[in-house]
């Protein structure tokens, strides 16, 4: 499980020198060629201060900052294979009306629960969670829990669509540490549209080890999400679409947990906030600063990422937040007391970015500290954790560009559209492997994304900045190719195989076709037989399925208590996730001291004979089987 695929395809035999730290290239010769055909797209002339298209906001800093409820289960089920508890929840993807403007229409969004942001999942480590999405909106959805190693069938495979009068059930492993996760829609064209106008919220897995640390806590009280975006408004207050711009949407006006510009009042001591920049395309600087001092910075510490807790906390003066990016910081308020502060947006971050820019989006929020003196047991430890970083590795496995050429969005030459090529890498499953992502334009800058794994950020090149101090001390499941930079990142691709995508995160890039796959491929004699194969996204036995509105709204027939206990039990039966310690014993047992070569020529050992192919009976576990055609 430690050793590495280096030699599983023809490699080009050069050096790329990276931030000191030199990597043997192993690209596959086909991968070598595309490259080396790209001709990217100029940009021209970017115009970075612009004027406003949204009405003038009258209430900046006025209006208190809403915090998303808590999502409650529906029903708590016993999983009949481990006998543990499965949190049963069902959320509603509805439209609903926004009063952003109060003298101007309301904006018609479309949420879930008819809320924006979405409920709040705060769900224990180690807890599963079926989650039943029932779209009663406009448009298809497909939901994916960003920073989930969810089987490949419940990770929001942006063809595998939910459309209106169906819903999905989604089961959700939770086995990884504590972190921000966020859902949000994933929909094949129209993923920036549904997200835009609502569909994304806050996942938190929650765990014994981080609750100890005595950082700051309670929900809403003194541990706050700070969800991000940045949205377009029309002169009578509704909400402009993002259909017909194919390059970005950057917003003129900063929301806040759905709020433009909001307040927040804070007593004089430590609060722990956890940001989620969940715009469509806007990156964000972000840092503290006095109104009478916008040129003074003030620090503040950052604790977790993407992935959870950092090795140590890393003081700062300013965070950089890409789209997609999760980063949850310690800001201590008691030296403020009485005062008022803003977190404010350094426009364009530095030079780094190529958003259009307009009069207010170089703020994001107030707070107003309280002058009282209060207790606060809150601590901020130095280490945090250990961080468990994948077992480090020197060659480059793949190299992927992401450009644009000919006015369309691409990696390597590839759209998601073209479904014959769109599997870009094949990854044997449980190896590690370091891939190298380009940006080689001045003119765009790109978030990646890759599911189902935890990468390190190895090297950044192409500008001065490097590797972030909170990068290094990190994992990581998106990172920001700012203008004209490469980054290399090291990946453990386990536990499970599959099917599951990569991605520019800017939504108007990804559903411009700047998305493609990679395939875990399976170890077919790796000393352990799952129950059911779960490696193909668009396997129809967990596709979405028509339901009966009065049904939902009376609680009957599949809505029935009866029914969702089958139903998530039968889920259970096929054991997703429950086989977590058998595989990982498998994988580190296979891969052990072996020469990898082609892994899936490895001898099958005597005592785990190959299983006889088995019809599928609902009632019973589902046999081993690939659908998905590569």
């Amino acid at each position: 499980m430690l050793a590495k695929a280096s030699n599983l395809a023809l490699a080009c035999l050069c050096a790329t020198s990276l931030a000191q730290r030199t990597f043997e290239s192993h690209i596959p010769a086909e991968e070598s060629l595309a490259l080396s055909q790209i001709v990217e797209d100029d940009r021209g002339e970017i115009t970075v201060s612009k004027d406003s298209e949204s009405p003038e906001f009258p209430l900046i800093f006025r209006v208190p900052l809403p915090i998303p409820p808590i999502a409650q289960p529906k029903q708590i089920i016993v999983n009949p294979v481990t006998g543990r508890d499965i949190w049963y929840f069902e959320i509603e993807i509805r439209p609903f009306e926004q009063q952003v403007y109060p003298n101007l229409s309301p904006a018609r969004l479309v949420g879930y629960d008819g809320i924006s942001p979405g409920p709040s999942f705060v769900i224990p480590r180690g807890t599963e969670t079926v989650v039943r999405f029932i779209n009663n909106a406009d448009m298809q959805n497909s939901v994916h829990l960003h920073g989930s190693p969810s089987r490949a069938p419940f990770d929001g495979w942006a063809a595998d669509l939910t459309f209106p009068g169906e819903f999905k059930d989604y089961y959700y492993p939770n086995f990884e540490s504590a972190r921000l996760l966020w859902y949000h829609d994933h929909a094949l064209g129209i993923t920036a549209e549904n997200a835009y106008f609502g569909q994304a919220g806050a996942y938190i897995l929650t765990d014994e080890a981080d609750d100890a640390l005595g950082l700051p806590s309670g929900y809403g009280e003194f541990d706050i999400p700070l969800i991000l975006s940045s949205k377009f408004y029309n002169q009578d207050g509704t909400l402009q679409s993002t259909f017909g711009e194919d390059e970005s949407v950057w917003g003129d006006t900063i929301h806040v947990n759905g709020q433009p510009w909001p307040v927040f009042n804070v007593q004089p001591r430590k609060y722990r906030f956890r940001f989620l920049n969940s715009s469509p395309s806007r990156n964000f600087g972000l840092h503290f600063v006095r109104p009478s001092q916008l040129d003074g910075k003030l620090p503040f510490q950052v604790i977790a990422s993407d992935a959870g807790l950092l090795e140590r906390p890393v003081t700062v003066p300013q965070l950089i937040s890409s789209v997609a990016e999760r980063w949850e910081i310690v800001f201590d308020f008691a030296p403020f007391a009485g005062e008022t502060l803003e977190l404010r947006n350094d426009q364009q971050v530095g030079d780094l970015a190529v958003d259009d820019e307009f009069e207010n989006t170089d703020k994001v929020m107030r707070f107003i500290v309280g002058a009282d003196p209060v207790n606060d047991p809150s601590v901020v430890p130095d280490p945090l954790r250990e961080v468990p970083f994948p077992p480090a590795t020197d060659g480059i496995d793949h190299s992927f560009r992401f450009h644009r050429t000919n006015g369309e969005w691409r990696i390597n030459g590839v759209g998601f559209a073209d479904a014959a090529n769109r599997v870009l890498a094949n990854v044997p499953r449980g190896t590690v492997e370091i891939w190298e992502l380009e940006n080689g334009s001045g003119g765009w800058t790109h978030p990646i994304h890759v599911h189902l794994v935890d990468f390190k950020v190895l090297a950044r090149s192409g500008n001065d900045r490097g590797v972030e101090p909170y990068e290094a001390v990190a994992l990581k499941d998106v990172v920001w190719l700012a203008r004209g930079e490469t980054v290399v990142v090291e990946a453990h691709y386990a536990p499970w195989n599959g099917v599951y995508m990569f991605h520019c995160h800017n939504l108007i890039h990804e559903d411009h076709d700047m998305m493609a796959a990679f395939n875990v491929t399976k170890l077919e004699n790796f000393g352990y037989n799952e129950t059911t194969d779960f490696g193909d996204p668009e396997d129809p036995r967990w596709a979405a399925q028509p339901y009966d509105r009065a049904d939902f709204l009376a609680r009957a027939a599949i809505f029935s208590e009866q029914a969702i206990i089958d139903k998530v039990q039968l889920l259970a039966l096929q054991q997703p996730y429950s086989e977590l310690d058998e595989v990982n014993a498998a994988l580190d047992a296979f891969w052990a001291n072996r020469d990898i070569g082609d892994p899936n020529a490895a001898f099958q050992p005597p005592s785990a004979p190959a299983p006889a192919p088995r019809s599928f009976d609902p009632a019973s576990p589902i046999p081993r089987y690939r659908r998905f055609k590569l």
